[in-house]
C-alpha cells in the first residue's frame, strides 16, 4: 500500500530549483527516490562554492555490484539478485544495512547509499556511505531457507571485500534483523578464521554474537532524541507553529516496524505524547485518547495487521491518515508515501521522517511552502548507524562498554553518599537525603546507558549543527537544506584532506 513513487513515461529533467514540468503534461512529475536526493542534493550545492569536478565527485555513486546467485530449494534452483553499492569512499570502512524487498532496485540502493554518505557526515561516525539489497520477500521462505539464502549471499560479497571490517560494514535494515546479520557473520568468520576482528565485519548482531545494547531500539531512539533537542528551542518549536514541550503532542505513526514502534512508546511512555494514530499495510487506527502501542503491537503480532483491532477505529484506507490533524507525523516505513498527491493535504505543522526518503522532492516543496517544518531523515534516523558505530568500536576494542571504569565510578560516589550519610546522621532531623537518591546514585553506568548517553550526545551535536546553518544564513530556510550543508561540506573536506 504504501509504495514509492516512481514517476511515470515522460522524462524529467532534474535542475537546481528542483522537479521541473514534463514536457508531455501539464502536471508535474513525481521524482523517484534517486532523483529526489539529486534534487535536493542540487539545492545545496548550488548555495555552496565547490569545485565542479568535487561537485561531481562527491555527488556520484562509486561503484554498485550485481550479483545474481543460484541455491537448491524444495527441489530445484531458484536464482536471486542482490546489489552492494559503494557512494563514497572519503572514509573507510563504508557503511550502510542491506535490506531484503522484492522492491530492491539498483537506483533504489544507490540513493540510500548516498543518503549514508551525508547521514554518517552529519552525525561525524568515521565511515563512507554504503548499501546492500537482496530481491526477496522474507516471508515466502521457512527459516532455514532464509538462512542458506542469506549465507550465500553474504558469501557472494565477503569473497570480494563488500562485506569486511576494515572496508565494508553492512547493518539490518527492512526484512532484516539480529538474526540475518548472525549468520552474515558467522559466514564471514568461516571464510576468513584467523581474522580476530571477524565480529567487526557486521552490526546489528544479537548481545550474544558480539552486538551491543540498545541497538534494536537505536533508531526509534535517535527519533525520540531528535524531537527533545528540537523541543529545546522556544524558537524553533514557534517557527513550526507549536509551543511548549512534547508533552500532551499528537502524533500519528505511519509504520509500527522496529523504528516506528520504539519512536512512538518513547514518545508515549517517557514524555507524555499522545499516539492518536498508526497507519499499517492494511489500514490504520485513529483514537483521539491516544493508542496502547504495546497493545497494537501485539495485535499486529498475532493477526498481521491492525484490521479488527478492538480499541480506537480503523480506517481502511490508511493513506488518508496521513492527513489528520495531529501536531508530529512520523513516517516510520517506506519511501515516498508523501508524494505530489497528498502534500497538500497533509496538515502536521512538523514532520520527522523516521524512514529514508517518505517525502519526495516534489513534496518537500510544497510542504515548504506551506511552511511545515521537517526533520530530514539523513539526521532522524541516523540513531542505527550510530549504535552501529560504537558496536563497530566494541568489536574492534574485544571489550563491553562500562566493563572497566562501572565499579570504579560505584566506588568513587560511595565516598560521597558515605559523607553525606555522616552529615545526615549528625544534623539529625534537619536534613536528610531523598528517598532512592543512594540507590540511584550509586549505580555506575553499565553499557546500555553508555550506549544511550552516547546517542544522545550524537543527536544533540548534529541538530545543533544544522541549526547554526538554518539560523545564521538567510538563503537557508529549511532544516534538510541545512543538513545536506553541512553533511556535504564535510565530505568536501576530508577528499581535500586526501589531496582531491
Amino acid at each position: 500500500m504504501f509504495s514509492s513513487a516512481q514517476g511515470g513515461d515522460a522524462p524529467v529533467h532534474i535542475s537546481k530549483k528542483g522537479p521541473v514540468m514534463s514536457t508531455s503534461t501539464s502536471t508535474p512529475h513525481e521524482p523517484s527516490f534517486r532523483e529526489s536526493v539529486d534534487i535536493m542534493f542540487n539545492r545545496a550545492v548550488a548555495l555552496m562554492d565547490l569545485p565542479p569536478g568535487l561537485e561531481q565527485k562527491i555527488r556520484v555513486c562509486n561503484a554498485t555490484y550485481t550479483v545474481r546467485f543460484g541455491v537448491r530449494l524444495r527441489g530445484k534452483i531458484e536464482t536471486f539478485t542482490g546489489y552492494r553499492s559503494v557512494h563514497s569512499e572519503h572514509m573507510e570502512p563504508v557503511k550502510g544495512g542491506i535490506r531484503y524487498s522484492m522492491g530492491v532496485n539498483q537506483d533504489e540502493v544507490e540513493a540510500l547509499a548516498a543518503l549514508m554518505t551525508y547521514k554518517c557526515a552529519l552525525v561525524e561516525t568515521p565511515f563512507g556511505g554504503s548499501k546492500g539489497g537482496l530481491c526477496i520477500d522474507p516471508r515466502d521462505w521457512e527459516e532455514d531457507e532464509l538462512e542458506r539464502i542469506t549465507r550465500r549471499f553474504a558469501y557472494e560479497l565477503a569473497k570480494r571485500d563488500l562485506i569486511h571490517p576494515s572496508q565494508n560494514v553492512p547493518a539490518p535494515d527492512m526484512g532484516t534483523g539480529e538474526r540475518e546479520m548472525a549468520w552474515i557473520a558467522d559466514q564471514y568468520r568461516r571464510m576468513n578464521t584467523t581474522d580476530i576482528n571477524a565480529a567487526a565485519c557486521v552490526t546489528g548482531k544479537p548481545p550474544h554474537a558480539g552486538g551491543i545494547a540498545g541497538r534494536v531500539e537505536a533508531t526509534g531512539r535517535g527519533v525520540q532524541f531528535a524531537l527533545r533537542e528540537f523541543f529545546r528551542d522556544a524558537g524553533d518549536v514557534k517557527t513550526a507553529g507549536l509551543a511548549g514541550s512534547l508533552d500532551g503532542k499528537r502524533i500519528v505513526v505511519q509504520g509500527l516496524g522496529n523504528v516506528g514502534y520504539h519512536a512512538a512508546k518513547f514518545l508515549a511512555d517517557e514524555d507524555g505524547a499522545k499516539i492518536i494514530g498508526v497507519i499499517e499495510r492494511d489500514g490504520a487506527i485513529v483514537d483521539a485518547d491516544g493508542i496502547d502501542v504495546d497493545g497494537l503491537r501485539d495485535w499486529i503480532g498475532k493477526h498481521g495487521g491492525v484490521a479488527d483491532y478492538p480499541h480506537g477505529q480503523f480506517v481502511a484506507d490508511g493513506a488518508v491518515v496521513l492527513e489528520e490533524d495531529c501536531d508530529i507525523l512520523i513516517p516510520a516505513a517506506l519511501e515516498g508515501v508523501i508524494n505530489l498527491s497528498n502534500a497538500a493535504n497533509v496538515k502536521a505543522p512538523l514532520i520527522i521522517e523516521a524512514a529514508n526518503g517518505p517525502i519526495t522532492a516534489g513534496a518537500d516543496e510544497i510542504l515548504r511552502d506551506k511552511g511545515t517544518v521537517i526533520i530530514p531523515d539523513m539526521y532522524a534516523n541516523a540513531g542505527g548507524v550510530t549504535v552501529s558505530y560504537f558496536e563497530w568500536v566494541k568489536n574492534l576494542s574485544h571489550i563491553r562498554f562500562g566493563r572497566m571504569q562501572r565499579r570504579q565510578e560505584e566506588a568513587r560516589h560511595q565516598l560521597i553518599v558515605g559523607e553525606l550519610e555522616r552529615l545526615s546522621a549528625h544534623m539529625g532531623d534537619q536534613w536528610s537525603m531523598t528517598p532512592n537518591f543512594k540507590q540511584k546514585y550509586l549505580r555506575g553506568a553499565d553499557e546500555l546507558e553508555l550506549v544511550r548517553s552516547g546517542l544522545d550526545d550524537t543527536m544533540r551535536t548534529a541538530f545543533q549543527s544544522m541549526r547554526d546553518v538554518w539560523h545564521s544564513r538567510e538563503d537557508v530556510t529549511d532544516l534538510r537544506t541545512a543538513a545536506y550543508l553541512v553533511s556535504i561540506d564535510r565530505v568536501a573536506q576530508s577528499y581535500r584532506a586526501k589531496g582531491l
